[in-house]
């Protein structure tokens, strides 16, 4: 029996909880989507092989590395009974879109 190593991309990465799950797990982290500065400085000291392609509504998912895991956390302010409640359709929940085209031009 032969082992096969799984690979994760992560998007919304934040400060990389996915990944360091995924490493916890045996996955290997490969690259983030995220446009932070802080939690970008905080995951390139942390998971240094992890490369980082910012912004994205900037990426096509045809042209990322292909992993086995796809990871998401939508940002959710648009969500949060503490703000408007614009739901989905708010400027930064509707990002949930982005990550959903993503994923379907990563399967082309």
């Amino acid at each position: 029996m032969t082992k096969t190593d799984l690979t994760l991309g992560s998007l919304f990465d934040g400060s990389g909880g996915f990944p360091l799950g995924g490493m916890i797990c045996g996955i290997k982290p490969i690259w983030a989507s995220e446009i932070e500065p802080f939690p970008i400085r905080v995951t390139t000291k942390r998971i240094p092989q992890m490369k980082h392609y910012g912004d994205i509504s900037k990426l096509s998912g045809a042209k990322l590395p292909p992993v086995d895991i796809i990871t998401f956390g939508s940002p959710c302010q648009d969500m949060s009974i503490a703000g408007k409640r614009a739901g989905l359709g708010g400027s930064r929940s509707n990002l949930f879109y982005e990550a959903l085209r993503l994923i379907d031009e990563m399967m082309i």
